[in-house]
């Protein structure tokens, strides 16, 4: 397979590689070697060790001294510590948008999550996924904090990981996850601030369980 240098090579080849590790292909642990990207790619090792390294920032790889590059290690401890992060994050999201938003949002937001809820419906939950996670990225500019922006996409890939890898044993939580963003932008449109802590940390605490439990299975 060639990668077409549409946009920066290295991104490019992270994007492979982290497709690769989201969707289960290359395991938990497992050494990525050099010369087997640079051969299945076709590129020189200068982009690869490049792309290694952002997918290291991305929390899906790890470097290690004189063994190289392996797919960061799934533990509990590392589910519970991105939870943590990651729905304190998703609530101050969801409560800057709720605050910002106005009338020329607000159309937008609502086109948004009726697709989301129509691809949740027609297509693999795999893609429900990724479309997701492209809608809260749309919002970013209503939250007005680049700060909160950066850090959530820096999460973006190992959240896309353990999502994915509840998919794989409980395909069932895509309507589940559908209901969710349903509610919460339903809450962020009536400005019911209140309400989003509690809808962020329920379904935080729901996920958290699932992902260890399919941890356990793929061990």
């Amino acid at each position: 397979m060639t990668v077409l240098a549409a946009e920066s090579l290295a991104e490019k080849i992270a994007d492979y590689i982290a497709r690769l590790i989201i969707d289960g292909k290359l395991k938990s642990g497992q050494r990525i070697q050099e010369s087997w990207v640079v051969e299945e790619l076709e590129v020189s090792r200068g982009p690869v060790r490049e792309a290694l390294l952002l997918l290291e920032s991305r929390h899906l790889v790890t470097i290690l001294p004189r063994r190289g590059a392996i797919v960061t290690e799934l533990t509990e401890s590392r589910i519970h510590n991105l939870y943590d992060m990651y729905v304190v994050l998703l609530t101050m999201l969801a409560t800057l948008v709720a605050k910002n938003w106005t009338d020329k949002d607000k159309d937008p937001l609502l086109r948004q999550a009726m697709e989301l809820q129509q691809i949740a419906a027609t297509r693999p939950a795999t893609e429900f996924m990724y479309e997701a996670f492209n809608l809260m990225s749309t919002v970013y500019p209503i939250a007005k904090n680049e700060y909160l922006a950066q850090t959530l996409e820096a999460l973006r890939p190992a959240v896309h990981r353990i999502y994915a890898l509840t998919l794989r044993h409980t395909p069932g939580e895509a309507n589940v996850a559908k209901s969710f963003f349903g509610e919460l932008v339903t809450v962020v449109l009536t400005r019911d601030i209140p309400r989003i802590p509690e809808i962020c940390e329920s379904y935080g605490k729901r996920q958290r369980v699932l992902v260890i439990e399919a941890l356990k299975k793929e061990s």
